[in-house]
């Protein structure tokens, strides 16, 4: 079969006419559910990761015609060009190679005469290294003193995939030293850190490739005077993540050194690589580390290997695709009924819409369909006490749910109603999912609920490193199928530059303005006058 785009395949002209066939009433998921098999016939399992479509506004025909997408766009070949190194980030001339930092089935891999692999051992070595250290009080801060907290200054893929996994082993495995993050330049974000953390004790972990984003310098000089006015060695408190030859990778900056990252992983997708290792390590040890990254390789392989119909990360991105371009549904909610997920929802949001967020295909031309829609969450039952309003009787949005078969919690649980809370947790999980698909009528239109509301269910057993590897490797693998089967480039992010562009503009004038109070802001159009004039009043 020849490779298709997106909107010359024969598959978008006749999932174009299936959605429109959609519309009529036999196909209300309150009687697409009744159909009998229907959860074996559209649900998938591989190594303990269940992915359940089944309430879905799909059939036999619309799936039919999803995988035929897969196959023309050739959505399999592209992944496999990606693992094995070729240049799949056309417009930077890049590889995506953030699978090769959790692969433990090659022992070499080349990209420009460079063994990505062996590159990638050598950084995992040094960590292990380090953190082992650490943890047995060979490296100290400047006082003496053994560290018990390391601070995460990094911003956007530098933090979010890291606290999302840090976040969600803790749950299960006591932190050895405690993780906080920095991303945020806001003053009042680093005065918070700053009262959960004693100086003596703390390290700084600096995660920026170019060593150069704004904000990062930004957080890493104010972290600088507070060393100072502590009177502590920056040098034995600080370490950086960072591209091998940056301003950052300087000996001289600190004597614990720097870990190097790569240009062919992208923040995003950088969390199995030093952005997440080194903090992971130093908080859980570099075993649980790499109990992590074996997970992702799990769903890796399954990624690569596994064909069209029984793929799951594939099969979860034409769902997507159909909810967008085709039911024109505009956002996608992420539930997970375990609150030590509650910071996947943003990592997948930046994953996703800066993946996705795009307004060409990969050779430039301006796409004519939908991409990426808007990502959000909450955790259950919160989510339920938020938003569901909207969900249940608003605007149309699939819904993700994720649950967790195995509380990390294995204490006396109370009942309440005759059951324990981690079931009444369940209990809400699966009627929120049939609530939204089957509506219910009411003579009070107050009181009506239309249904027809789609949602995916995701269950994995145990909340483990490897379990959580397997849903970050599963978001990943998703958010790239995606990105191929409509013909952008998920790996660049142009989009995110313009507003560093005129905040520098701006930076300029509040820089003169410090050095010389006399300056005015006269010659500045009316609003950026207002905002900077009442910034330096300190009052409205």
């Amino acid at each position: 079969m020849n490779l298709k785009s997106f909107s010359t395949s024969n598959a978008v002209q006749n999932l174009k006419h299936l959605s429109k066939t959609f519309q009529d009433k036999k196909f209300h998921l309150k009687n697409l559910i009744q159909e009998k098999n229907r959860l074996e016939k559209f649900s998938l399992k591989s190594d303990e990761f269940f992915y359940d479509y089944s309430k879905q506004r799909i059939n036999d025909r619309v799936t039919n015609e999803l995988f035929n997408l897969a196959k023309e766009t050739k959505a399999k070949d592209n992944f496999s060009r990606m693992v094995s190194g070729q240049i799949v980030n056309v417009t930077e001339n890049r590889a995506a190679l953030h699978t090769a930092t959790r692969d433990f089935t090659h022992d070499h891999l080349l990209l420009d005469d460079l063994d990505v692999i062996s590159e990638i051992k050598r950084v995992n070595k040094q960590i292990k290294q380090f953190s082992k250290k650490v943890h047995n009080n060979e490296i100290k801060g400047s006082t003496g003193k053994s560290f018990t907290d390391a601070v995460v200054i990094g911003i956007g893929g530098s933090y979010l995939g890291c606290e999302f996994v840090y976040t969600a082993i803790k749950n299960s495995v006591e932190p050895l030293i405690g993780l906080h993050f920095l991303p945020n330049v806001d003053i009042d974000n680093f005065g918070q850190i700053i009262k959960a953390i004693d100086p003596e004790t703390c390290l700084w972990i600096i995660i920026s490739k170019s060593y150069t984003t704004t904000e990062t310098l930004a957080n890493l000089n104010q972290a600088l005077l507070f060393l100072k006015n502590n009177h502590l060695d920056p040098s034995k408190h600080l370490v950086t993540v960072t591209a091998k030859g940056s301003p950052g990778d300087d000996a001289s900056n600190s004597s614990l050194g720097s870990f190097h990252m790569f240009d062919f992983i992208g923040g995003r997708y950088s969390v199995t690589s030093a952005v997440g290792g080194l903090a992971l390590s130093l908080a859980f040890g570099f075993d649980i580390f790499n109990r992590f990254l074996k997970g992702c390789h799990t769903m890796d392989l399954h990624a690569v290997n596994a064909p069209e119909e029984k793929n799951i990360p594939l099969t979860a991105a034409l769902i997507s695709i159909w909810n967008s371009n085709f039911l024109h549904y505009p956002a996608q909610a992420i539930i997970p009924y375990c609150s030590a997920l509650s910071r996947l929802a943003p990592h997948v949001q930046q994953l996703y819409m800066e993946s996705l967020g795009k307004g060409v295909t990969s050779d430039g031309q301006i796409l004519e369909n939908q991409t990426g829609v808007i990502i959000f969450g909450e955790p259950g039952t919160n989510a339920q006490h938020s938003f569901f309003q909207l969900a249940h009787q608003g605007s149309v949005f699939p819904i993700e749910f994720i649950g967790v078969v195995k509380p990390a919690y294995n204490k006396d649980q109370a009942e309440s109603k005759g059951v324990y809370n981690h079931q009444e947790l369940w209990a809400n999980m699966i009627a929120q999912g049939q609530a939204l698909a089957m509506g219910k009528d009411n003579d009070n239109k107050a009181r009506y609920f239309t249904g027809n509301r789609p949602s995916s269910t995701i269950l994995i057993n145990e909340l483990t490193p490897e379990s959580i590897g397997m849903l970050l490797a599963f978001y990943e693998a998703r958010t790239v199928y995606e990105g191929f089967i409509l013909g952008l480039n998920p790996f660049d992010q142009f989009g995110v530059e313009l507003g560093k562009v005129l905040a520098s503009d701006i930076r300029d004038q509040i820089r003169r303005k410090n050095n010389d109070k006399t300056i005015d802001f006269n010659s500045l159009d009316p609003t950026t006058k207002f905002y900077l004039d009442t910034l330096f009043k300190g009052s409205l």
